[in-house]
């Protein structure tokens, strides 16, 4: 069994994406190419948006520190500390309202 602190890893994290040219930092805390389950952690400086992008598949996002909104065509939805938004199978961006971080979990199809 591993265990790692996701409180550590946001302060550490929220403190490379403020140092950072992009505002973003980002670490796969669980799974990766090989595994259907990914797990990644990304933290963004205030008004840091990640660019609309596709649903690599099923996915959810927990916010875990600050304020986010997921926008997808029409429709947006915001998150705080300890919300779960669930990524639609659309085309989608996500945008930290203030500075914020989040688990992304990702299953891929096999």
């Amino acid at each position: 069994m591993q265990k790692l602190s996701l409180d550590a890893l946001v302060r550490d994290h929220l403190k490379r994406a403020a140092g950072g040219s992009t505002g973003r930092s980002a670490e796969t805390v669980y799974g990766g190419h090989e595994h259907v389950l990914r797990q990644t952690l990304i933290a963004l400086t205030e008004g840091t948006v990640l660019a609309e992008h596709e649903n690599p598949g099923e996915a959810t996002v927990a916010v875990l520190r600050g304020r986010v909104r997921l926008v997808s065509g029409e429709h947006s939805w915001d998150g705080i500390s300890g919300d779960l938004l669930i990524v639609p199978d659309a085309r989608h961006s996500l945008e930290a309202l203030e500075d914020a971080a989040v688990l992304l979990t990702v299953a891929k199809p096999g």
